[in-house]
C-alpha cells in the first residue's frame, strides 16, 4: 500500500495478526504485484471472473461506496490512474517529460459482484485502493485486545481516545471511530511540467483540479470517513455543505487557510 502502519495497543500476538492481514490485502489488491488477485481479474479477457470471497466483498464495499456518493468514489479508474502516470509503486515514480494521457471516466454501475464471482465489461480496470486500506484499518483495530488505534497513511481507526495530527500542525482527541484524510500533497509528481495526483474525478478521468489541498473526515469507522473524504474533496466548493448534510465533520485545507464545517466546530466544542 505504499504507507507506514502505525500499531499502539498491540501485544505480540496482535501484532502479528495486523501485519499478516496487511500482507494478504497487499497481496491480494496491489496494482504494482503481478501476481496479485486484482491484477488477473483485470487481465482476465472474460467479462466474469471467479474471484475470492475478499475480493467479492471489498468490491462490494467500494461499490456502495460508489452508489452512496453518486459515483465520486469510482472502484473503475484504474486505467485512469496509468494515464495520470500512476503506474508503478509511488516510491518508483518520476517525473517524465510526456503528458498526461486521456484518462477512462468512471463506470461503475457496468459493474456486478456475486460471492464468487466478478462482471466487468472488457477494458474497465478495477482499483479498489479507495477502500481497501481504510478497511483492513477498521479490521485491524479490532485485533488489538484492548484499547489502542491503528493507523495507515492517515487513515486511523481508534478503540479509545486517541490524539491524532491533522494537515498543517493541529491535533484533535478521537474518542472512538475513525478520521480519514485525502488529499493531494502527497501523492503528486509531473507528466511534462503539469502536476499530477491520485485522486481522480471520475467525470473526465484526470486528476481533480479540486481547490483543496487536504479534506479529513470523522466517522464512525475508518472507511466511511476515507470514502467521505474523498467524496469531500472532489466536490470541492459543495464538500463542506455536502458532509454538513450527512452530519460529518470535515475539515478542508486550501492554499490560503483551514475550513471547519459546523459539525466539526460543534464536536470540537462539546
Amino acid at each position: 500500500m505504499g504507507v507506514e502502519v502505525l500499531v499502539a495497543g498491540a501485544d505480540d500476538a496482535s501484532l502479528a495478526a495486523i501485519e499478516e492481514l496487511f500482507e494478504r490485502r497487499e497481496a491480494i489488491f496491489s496494482r504494482f504485484l503481478d501476481g496479485s488477485e486484482l491484477n488477473r481479474v483485470n487481465a482476465s479477457p472474460s467479462s466474469l471472473v471467479d474471484v475470492s470471497p475478499v475480493f467479492a466483498e471489498v468490491l462490494r464495499t467500494a461499490l456502495a461506496a460508489a452508489a452512496a456518493t453518486r459515483g465520486l468514489v469510482d472502484p473503475t479508474l484504474g486505467s485512469a490512474l496509468v494515464a495520470a502516470g500512476y503506474d508503478r509503486d509511488f516510491a518508483l515514480l518520476e517525473d517524465q517529460t510526456a503528458p498526461a494521457e486521456d484518462g477512462q471516466c468512471g463506470d461503475w454501475r457496468s459493474v456486478r459482484v456475486a460471492p464468487r464471482f466478478v462482471f466487468r465489461p472488457p477494458g474497465v480496470v478495477l482499483d479498489l485502493n479507495g477502500v481497501v486500506k481504510s478497511l483492513a484499518v477498521d479490521e485491524a483495530v479490532q485485533l488489538l485486545p484492548g484499547d489502542g488505534f491503528v493507523s495507515a497513511g492517515g487513515d486511523v481507526a481508534t478503540r479509545g481516545a486517541t490524539t491524532v495530527g491533522l494537515p498543517g500542525g493541529d491535533a484533535i482527541t478521537l474518542g472512538a471511530g475513525g478520521l480519514a484524510t485525502s488529499g493531494r500533497t502527497r501523492r503528486r509528481w509531473l507528466r511534462a511540467g503539469h502536476p499530477q495526483h491520485h485522486l481522480i474525478d471520475p467525470a473526465t478521468g484526470r486528476p481533480s483540479t479540486s481547490q483543496w489541498l487536504e479534506v479529513t473526515v470523522a466517522a464512525e469507522s475508518c472507511v466511511a470517513a476515507d470514502v467521505a473524504a474523498k467524496a469531500a474533496f472532489l466536490l470541492d466548493s459543495d464538500g463542506p455543505g455536502w458532509l454538513e448534510e450527512r452530519g460529518l465533520p470535515g475539515r478542508f485545507v486550501a492554499p490560503d487557510g483551514v475550513l471547519t464545517n459546523a459539525v466539526w466546530k460543534t464536536a470540537l466544542a462539546s
